[in-house]
């Protein structure tokens, strides 16, 4: 070993980042495994390489004695003072053993040790870099399409997209670059195993994540979302910071941001509304774009009666349900929308919230039937018409 060999594990380490210490490690242990083979015991072997100039040194350290009765772990004292002048009886003296005497079959199986732990460690390397991502984002390259399936090129491994996973209204072609989500990294003797997903509702939130400053920032959170993959997705976002609008801050300027999202989905719809802690507030404000007259919620239950104009009603709903069927996963509560006309002839008595409170209009006033200027408004009016 040389200069050259220096040269080489320098470029492996920057290549498939793996430690050289680790390699040097290695090489010692082919070694020792070469010793093995070639003499059938180990324990009393030894060996360095130098990590400046790749010179390594094989040596076997026997005990001097009288009479030899073993010439791997012993050596006679008139041996032993050919390599130490000073040698006696019950010294441990250290053989350097040349590597032509390992015979190549011995070398060979070092070579190859040294290869299976540079494919080891690189496996290792791979699945650290790719588990540091898990729950991630990342942008690969469209291989080729095996039959359902899509292969993609992550960099440095490849990973299958499944048809489970695959958006149905997408379609890709070779060459093409994608954004996924990293749903799972599991480490195979082949290498880490990358499951990736185009349908995880997560992916749409580490898009908004990247694409949003505030969001990186801390002061909008992303505290809900629901998706159905290539149709629309339904995103409740909260402020921490009662300046910033969180709804205008993932639109951004004339929509900048959320179409920069849009086209990584290739179309989809996507509906920001403000998530509310109030229960009923967050059940109307997951109707959007529908409007909504009355919310009555069952906290225990997780239920949910609202009700919308007749003209909303077919928009609350939604296509096939899916406004509906969208607000029930981003609110966690089952729901049940009636129109007005429904409520009524069900016998659902309710109020909209202006009759709750008391309001003055320019030309009448009004008041809070159970208050006391509520009393003093209609006794006046009585005296009105007994004047009369």
């Amino acid at each position: 070993m040389n200069k050259e060999l220096i040269n080489a594990l320098d470029l492996l380490e920057k290549e498939k980042d793996i430690s050289k210490e680790v390699l040097f490690e290695a090489i010692e242990n082919s070694l020792l495994t070469a010793c093995k083979n070639h003499f059938g015991k180990t324990e009393n072997m030894k060996v360095t390489v130098d990590r400046e100039t790749g010179d390594y040194h094989v040596y076997v350290e026997k005990v001097v004695v009288d009479e030899v009765m073993d010439n791997v772990t012993e050596i006679s004292k008139e041996d032993a003072r050919e390599v130490d002048a000073k040698a006696v009886l019950g010294d441990t003296v250290k053989i350097e053993i040349s590597s032509k005497d390992f015979g190549r079959i011995a070398t060979t199986s070092a070579k190859n040790v040294i290869l299976q732990k540079i494919r080891e460690e690189e496996r290792k390397s791979l699945y650290q870099i790719f588990s540091e991502k898990e729950k991630d984002v990342v942008t690969g390259i469209v291989q080729r399409i095996n039959g359902k399936n899509i292969s993609i090129d992550l960099g440095k491994v490849d990973a299958v997209l499944t048809e489970k996973e695959q958006v149905p209204t997408e379609s890709f072609k070779p060459t093409e670059r994608i954004k996924l989500y990293i749903v799972k990294v599991e480490e195979t003797s082949k290498g880490p195993s990358i499951k990736v997903s185009r349908t995880h509702k997560n992916l749409v939130k580490r898009l908004f994540e990247n694409e949003v400053a505030e969001i990186q920032d801390g002061v909008v959170e992303i505290k809900a979302i629901s998706r159905e993959p290539g149709q629309r997705t339904k995103m409740a976002v909260h402020s921490n910071n009662p300046d910033v609008d969180p709804i205008g801050a993932c639109v951004g300027v004339n929509g900048e941001r959320v179409n920069a999202v849009v086209a990584e989905l290739y179309g989809e719809k996507i509906d920001i509304i403000k998530w509310e802690d109030n229960d009923a507030l967050f059940v109307e404000n997951s109707l959007s774009p529908a409007t909504v007259q009355y919310v009555e919620v069952d906290l225990d239950e997780k239920k949910a009666l609202v009700v919308v104009p007749d003209d909303q009603l077919s928009l609350a709903i939604g296509r096939e349900g899916q406004n509906a069927k969208l607000a029930a996963k981003l609110t966690n509560y089952k729901i049940d929308i009636k129109s007005e006309s429904q409520a009524q002839e069900a016998g659902i008595e309710y109020r909209t919230e202006y009759e709750d409170e008391e309001y003055y209009d320019e030309d009448e006033e009004y008041y809070d039937e159970n208050s006391e200027e509520y009393d003093e408004y209609e006794d006046s009016e009585s005296s009105v018409e007994e004047d009369e």
